[in-house]
């Protein structure tokens, strides 16, 4: 029988907000363990929370983004379980009143033997608080409890299950984490744990509309893992069902080294938790006001930029997509093609401007930990740089090799002089290259006849010692047509 993958994911994602969500402890990650606290971290008997402003407003930009229904009136509750890295006994967060409802992502997948751009939809967004972090590697016989993380602000994404396999949970996590690093609410580090994905798995016959019996692997920070872990997970379930047994709802962890999923608990169910209102927190109400502001300094989203790159500027769908991964290497990209498209009217410079900005200044930027913006060199001189590639002054190997570097050790300098100091400029001039043909082609008469008889592909042997005569600097798209005429 052939099954059908269904994956639900819930997405934490941790807001980037200078404090934690109840009081004025700081959310940054590192420090000595346990610095990062206060009484109300700790939970001492009579401190009171007070929510963090700023991550209500990182909540409703995700939100938009998504296209959620933003709740006007929204409050917390108390999810009640212990643990002992949950100092409370129980964790505020939301229940039945979350801050975003709704929403949908599209993704980008469609090789063989996948769907086409799914459309994710999005159950709910909600606030609530991290828990602390059980160390058991700092001591022989006992485990220790760091409460750094303990009430920094978390966002939950929770979808439908509406994904179908590994390289889609893939494809969304990467577009949320694009998505929320655009909007600055995040940074999106899988790795310091900005970033992890509860992973609700479950199988049932093709073509069946009802669902199976799902397992829940927790807190996957790692792509690469959380693939191993579904692929796991769903030979796992098969291989039961195939033999006659029955997939029972569990919580289950991933073992790295294995490679194997293995059973933690007994998958809760809501009433388990005892969920009831938050008494210490009053209501958030939302005004239309608050929701204007917000919407109005909403920096424009990677869809649309990505649609103007194609049709204003005619770059290809892949180009578009590189340049769209960051906000500040998008605002950046457009801010060339646009003064490009000014300064020299009639040509178009986008490709030669993409091409540089994927394949140099993007690398070296990363290499760097620089934002492309940040650049020494003047935005304008990046332009020149491209129009000298395209008007055939200058041989992208030579720009790449040589003028690229250049540039950048000098940065005031412009590039047109930098070339000119380097002996880079290509010539374009016909009577000097009709010239350099007239020469190669006299110092091997017998090519000239293969040639003629039809052996075409020496033209690029006759192209490479006219380049060797002059140095390089004849302008390739000339010589060859005057080669051609030659030889013809």
């Amino acid at each position: 029988m052939s099954y059908e993958t269904v994956i639900g994911l819930e997405t934490h994602v941790q807001l980037s907000t200078a404090s934690k969500i109840f009081c004025s402890d700081a959310a940054a990650f590192g420090g000595a363990p346990n610095t990062h606290i206060s009484t109300i971290s700790l939970a001492h008997p009579g401190t009171l929370p007070r929510l963090n402003k700023k991550a209500v407003e990182y909540a409703v930009k995700l939100g938009l983004a998504l296209g959620c229904d933003i709740n006007r009136r929204t409050h917390f509750d108390r999810k009640n379980y212990f643990y002992a890295d949950l100092p409370k006994g129980f964790q505020t967060t939301q229940d039945r009143a979350p801050v975003c409802l709704g929403g949908s992502l599209t993704l980008k997948v469609g090789s063989t033997g996948q769907r086409s751009n799914p459309v994710i939809r999005i159950h709910h967004i909600h606030l609530e608080e991290d828990a602390g972090k059980s160390m058991h590697d700092q001591a022989p016989k006992h485990s220790m409890i760091d409460l750094n993380r303990a009430g920094v602000p978390l966002l939950e994404i929770v979808s439908e299950p509406d994904l179908r396999g590994p390289e889609e949970v893939a494809a969304y996590m990467e577009e949320i984490r694009r998505l929320v690093r655009w909007l600055g609410i995040s940074d999106g580090n899988m790795e310091e744990g900005s970033m992890r994905c509860d992973v609700n798995i479950s199988v049932r016959p093709m073509g069946s509309s009802t669902f199976g019996n799902r397992c829940e692997i927790k807190n996957m920070n790692s792509m690469r893992f959380a693939k191993r872990a579904i692929e796991y997970e769903v030979n796992r379930q098969i291989a039961l069902i195939e033999s006659g047994g029955t997939v029972e709802q569990e919580t289950r962890g991933f073992d790295v080294a294995q490679g194997t999923t293995f059973s933690l608990r007994e998958k809760e169910n809501a009433h388990d938790y005892r969920y009831f209102p938050e008494p210490d927190l009053p209501p958030v109400v939302i005004s239309e006001e608050y929701l204007t502001d917000i919407k109005t300094a909403m920096p424009p989203l990677p869809a649309i930029l990505e649609q103007a790159f194609q049709t204003a500027y005619g770059l290809s769908a892949y180009d578009a997509e590189q340049l769209a991964q960051e906000r500040d290497t998008a605002l950046f990209a457009q801010q060339l093609l646009e003064t490009a498209a000014v300064r020299y009217k009639g040509k178009d410079l986008s490709k030669t401007i993409a091409n540089l900005l994927i394949n140099k200044l993007l690398p070296w930027s990363a290499a760097g930990n620089i934002r492309p913006s940040d650049c020494p060199v003047p935005p304008v001189h990046w332009i020149d740089y491209a129009q000298m590639i395209e008007s055939g002054q200058l041989s992208a190997s030579a720009a790449a090799q040589r003028l690229f570097p250049a540039m950048l050790e000098t940065p005031d300098k412009a590039p047109t002089l930098l070339a000119t100091e380097l002996n880079l400029l290509q010539s374009a001039d016909s009577d000097f290259l009709e010239q350099l043909v007239d020469e190669v082609l006299a110092r091997f008469p017998d090519k000239v006849a293969e040639y003629r008889k039809g052996k075409k592909g020496l033209l690029g042997m006759f192209m490479g010692e006219v380049m060797k005569a002059s140095k390089g600097k004849a302008e390739p798209q000339t010589t060859t047509r005057i080669l051609q005429e030659k030889l013809g």
